[in-house]
């Protein structure tokens, strides 16, 4: 390892070092041997690097060289929790402060039978059998240095069990608030969703900063959804434009189980999505959807891996990208079609438009076929808006910058209207036009 990332380790052993090697109880000493491996991977693995594959077009020398110490979950100062919730989005709510469960900003209340919500923590100390038997067997061995460091700080974050063939009364909220005002610290929850035979839930997860402070968060989800279960899955990414996210997600699907993902990263001066779903059952369902918009010295990186392993899986993957100013993004999706998965029906498309000059992207879909008997496809776009269009709508009176932001939501509202909550998906179209007008504005997206 090189000198310029050995100093980095250093710090972060030291900050892990803090966290409370082992756990009270016997019941829990599975925690503290995952933690301990976790901790001795992390010489092993390393910082990435650019001659990973995976990291080929994702630098991480900027996280790098910022030093941050483990969040103690300390509560924001006179937070407005009102000021973060969408109108007339009824809830069951569950807040997160810097990656610990805030009972007294979540709101529970009145879940259906069968349905528990709310902190893996509390979950490890009074029921450890259900975590224990789950944490880690989807994750499996960490990849990077980052998921190694999460699983070896694993203490909170949100846990969500549907028993067998019940659902939610409402949707499930999940906020995430992450602020450092004073020093730059690191939050590393660990996320956990259970959904039995025949459960379905809906789950909306959102990330936010009160501030535009220095912080990184780190974070790990582990989904495992049995057989005939659906979820429906969006995610907003959100935080400080000075902030650093990392967030692993992997999948378990089951047979005939349905996953439906819509996410959008409007946020963050560096951040990176990994989604890995493998299929372990016949007949199951995936359907991905993302946005991203960067701007100014952002970088946004969506890493997707989806195995087909059984017959008859369908995985349907499309993602757009609205890029301006200096900003930069990243698409890395591969399917693999395993042997045995004959009949599978995978498609994997990624289309990008470039608003400035010096926007950029770097796209690579991949599609790994070792089966007859399939249909599979896969593709990339990359491009700048149309004259001709432009200049419809400047014969009609619409000034150019107007002109440029009706192409543009044009353009993402395909991913938008893949999100049936009307007060998200307005809350994001708001944000997405407003990025996109003072990009216009600054004369970023020319």
């Amino acid at each position: 390892m090189s000198a310029s990332l050995a100093l980095p380790l250093e710090r972060y052993r030291d900050s892990l070092a803090q966290v409370q090697p082992q756990p009270a109880g016997a019941s829990q000493s599975w925690l503290a041997q995952h933690r301990h491996e976790a901790a001795q991977n992390l010489q092993r693995l390393g910082f990435p690097q650019r001659r990973q594959e995976a990291w080929r077009y994702t630098s991480v020398d900027r996280l790098l060289a910022h030093e941050f110490a483990q969040s103690a979950g300390e509560t924001l100062p006179d937070i407005d929790l009102q000021a973060f919730l969408l109108p007339s989005l009824d809830v069951h709510r569950a807040v997160f402060v810097n990656g610990r469960f805030a009972p007294a900003l979540s709101s529970l209340e009145g879940l259906s039978p069968g349905v528990t919500v709310g902190s893996l923590k509390q979950q490890i100390a009074h029921n450890p059998i259900v975590p224990a038997g789950w944490l880690g067997k989807a994750a499996g061995a960490p990849a990077h240095v980052f998921s190694a460091m999460n699983t070896a700080a694993m203490e909170d974050g949100l846990f969500i069990h549907v028993v067998q063939g019940q659902e939610p009364a409402r949707p499930i909220e999940v906020l995430h608030l992450s602020s450092a005002p004073a020093a730059a610290v690191m939050a590393q929850s660990r996320n956990l969703v259970l959904l039995e035979a025949g459960a379905r839930a809906t789950l909306i997860e959102r990330y936010a900063s009160p501030d535009g402070s220095l912080y990184f968060n780190n974070s790990m989800s582990e989904f495992f959804l049995q057989d005939d279960a659906d979820l429906e899955h969006y995610r907003l990414q959100d935080e400080s434009l000075a902030a650093y996210h990392l967030h692993s997600l992997f999948i378990h699907q089951h047979e005939r189980s349905h996953y439906r993902n819509t996410g959008f990263a409007l946020g963050a001066a560096w951040s990176r999505a990994e989604l890995t779903i493998d299929f372990l059952g016949t007949s199951a369902v995936a359907e991905l959807d993302g946005l991203y918009v960067t701007g100014e010295q952002q970088l946004s990186d969506t890493h997707l891996d989806i195995r087909h392993a059984v017959p008859g899986c369908v995985s349907h993957t499309r993602y757009k990208g609205l890029l301006h100013g200096r900003g930069r993004a990243v698409f890395d999706g591969r399917i693999e079609v395993k042997p045995r998965a004959v009949k599978s029906d995978a498609h994997l498309h990624n289309a990008n438009l470039l608003l400035s000059r010096n926007a950029e992207v770097d796209t690579k879909p991949q599609l790994e076929i070792h089966a007859d008997d399939v249909r599979c496809s896969h593709g990339a776009t990359v491009g700048q808006l149309d004259p001709a269009q432009l200049f419809y709508l400047r014969s009609r009176g619409i000034d150019a910058g107007a002109a440029r932001r009706l192409l543009c939501l044009g353009f993402a509202g395909e991913i938008l209207e893949r999100c049936p909550v009307a007060p998200l998906r307005e809350h994001v179209e708001a944000a997405v036009a407003a990025r996109l007008a003072q990009a216009t504005d600054s004369g970023a997206g020319a």
